[in-house]
């Protein structure tokens, strides 16, 4: 009888498709069988969508997309047309700041709060409100001055010549300040005209006259004479010495006793000195108090008009006056003369709104010969 080849036992199985499963190196298996953490994936699975939430709000990303000019949908799935208003990448509603604006004042006096002892240091200090005096505060003036009757196209006779009295002294005034300026810096040409004719081959402000030369050698020779003239003087004995301690000593006590009865007869006089110096000062105050009062008046009446503020001067204005053919007996024949924007904007340099400021007018390019010198006298052939 043929006897059965022997067969090798049957495997499991479970263990063929673990073996299966099972893909890669060693290592690797022994990694990924060893993690804790599981692996992170790109595609969001149905466990974490619904644990995560929207990292961009539906506001911020519609803004996001106007920024970026991409197309919108809107409702029933239209596009939204991004040139209307609200569409754009503006943020229409109102911020914190202008909600909150008009509610805090600086200077508000702030509520006490108790203070713990020992704390006293660490507390904030409060803020005080700076104490100073504004010139505009003190001015009276209106912005549109009352113009003077005299200046009506029919003014009573009275104002009118007021007016033209006005006019007068202001143009007086000018011209003796014009003459004064002229009278100076005529001095100052005719100085320099008379340096450069006395010696024109020396620069201005480089001559030396000879008179000063001459004075001042005659000076050194007459010190030199008195120098040699001196002789040393010769040694004193010992008498003569005595001699001039003794005088010496005499002049120092008769200085200090007619310092001691200058003195004595100063103390009885204490009290008158003390009362005509109390006057003085008094006098001198009140006579500063009417002279700020003075200012004061004329600051709150004519602004700074005609007072002196850094470079400039605040001008005094200029009178606007007609002579009496010149008047006009009704409206229709009335010119304009003036002009407003100088009104108002002297009015507001007088009120101390605006600095004095010089008008600049625009300088007119002036072209310049230029002049060279050529050297075909030193090119011969």
């Amino acid at each position: 009888m043929a006897k059965a080849a022997p067969t090798k036992p049957a495997k499991p199985s479970s263990s063929k498709k673990s073996t299966k499963s099972l893909t890669g190196a060693p290592s690797q298996l022994n990694q990924s069988s060893r993690k804790a953490v599981p692996a992170v994936f790109s595609r969001p699975s149905s466990a974490t969508s619904k644990k995560r939430k929207a990292l961009v709000s539906h506001e911020e990303k519609a803004r996001l997309l106007r920024i970026g000019k991409r197309p919108r949908k809107g409702p029933f799935n239209s596009v939204v047309d991004p040139s209307e208003f609200g569409a754009g990448s503006a943020m229409l509603e109102l911020s914190e700041a202008v909600k909150k604006s008009g509610t805090y004042d600086a200077w508000a006096p702030q509520e006490e709060v108790a203070v713990k002892d020992g704390l006293e240091t660490v507390m904030p200090k409060a803020i005080k409100a700076p104490a100073f005096t504004r010139v505009r505060d003190t001015i009276e003036l209106n912005a549109v001055a009352q113009p003077h009757q005299g200046t009506s196209y029919n003014p009573p006779v009275e104002a009118h010549q007021e007016l033209l009295l006005q006019a007068h002294e202001a143009e007086e005034r000018r011209v003796r300040e014009a003459e004064k300026r002229a009278e100076v810096k005529e001095k100052m040409e005719a100085a320099k005209r008379d340096v450069e004719e006395a010696n024109p081959a020396v620069a201005t402000g480089m001559k030396l006259h000879d008179e000063v030369h001459e004075e001042e050698d005659g000076e050194e020779e007459d010190a030199v004479e008195e120098v040699l003239a001196k002789k040393l003087p010769g040694r004193k004995t010992q008498a003569q010495r005595k001699k001039a301690a003794r005088l010496l000593a005499e002049k120092r006590e008769l200085a200090e006793r007619a310092m001691r009865k200058r003195m004595l007869s100063a103390i009885p006089s204490a009290r008158s000195l003390r009362r005509t110096n109390a006057q003085m000062l008094s006098a001198r105050e009140k006579e500063l108090a009417e002279k700020r009062a003075t200012e004061e008046e004329k600051l709150k009446q004519h602004g700074l008009a005609g007072q002196r503020l850094g470079k400039h001067r605040v001008p005094e204005g200029h009178v606007d006056v007609q002579l009496g053919e010149d008047l006009s007996e009704s409206l229709r024949a009335l010119k304009p003369e003036g002009n407003l924007f100088r009104d108002r904007f002297l009015s507001m340099q007088q009120r101390a709104l605006v600095e004095p400021r010089v008008p600049v007018l625009p300088k007119k390019q002036r072209t310049k010969t230029v002049e060279y010198e050529k050297h075909a006298w030193k090119r011969f052939e």
